[in-house]
């Protein structure tokens, strides 16, 4: 047993804001291998080869689909109130020129490659949809399955629906964006 899997150990953890962890950042006590979680510093897990084919796989079929007022980011920043998580990918909207002096604080669409980091991955469902984020897909290679919540709320997102192994996702927010679960997996 760890110290932090006794629960009353991590209800004293102490938080840190969003400005603090910039901040801390800045002066190079963070690396770029880190992201801010519900106000909690977690280290970043390198990616595999097949993290990113997938990401690239989902890249390429994701920029035919995004019109001209969207623009694609890559492990990118989004500034939320208690935590600052680099998606895999996201599509912001506007242009990349209005985020020149900070960075988005919510997205259109967001999307998680999980392959070591389900759990982490799935909790941050309750971050993205307390921004704002109209969609979130999370990607696992391990299940072969796609899940994608919709509908955000203050408390998580009211829609879930999970593809596995053979079906067909459809984006709700760009509906030429989908993609055959197979062909991704493949």
């Amino acid at each position: 047993m760890t110290i932090l899997d006794s629960p009353e150990n991590r209800a004293t953890v102490f938080q840190i804001s969003v400005e603090l962890f910039h901040e801390f950042s800045r002066r190079g006590m963070f690396g770029e291998d880190v992201e801010l979680l519900q106000g909690l510093p977690f280290k970043k897990l390198p990616k595999s080869p097949l993290h990113e084919t997938i990401l690239r796989r989902l890249l390429r079929t994701l920029r035919a689909c995004i019109p001209p007022s969207y623009f694609l980011t890559q492990e990118g920043p989004i500034t939320c109130a208690h935590s600052e998580p680099e998606p895999d990918i996201a599509v912001i909207a506007g242009d990349e020129e209005d985020f020149a002096l900070s960075h988005p604080t919510t997205a259109e669409l967001i999307i998680e490659v999980a392959i070591n980091t389900q759990q982490r991955d799935r909790s941050k469902a309750g971050i993205y949809a307390e921004a704002g984020v109209k969609e979130y897909w999370l990607v696992e290679p391990e299940n072969k399955s796609i899940t994608l919540y919709t509908q955000p709320s203050g408390s998580g997102y009211e829609r879930l629906l999970a593809i596995v192994e053979s079906g067909h996702v459809q984006s709700t927010v760009f509906a030429e964006f989908s993609v055959e679960v197979g062909e991704i997996f493949a």
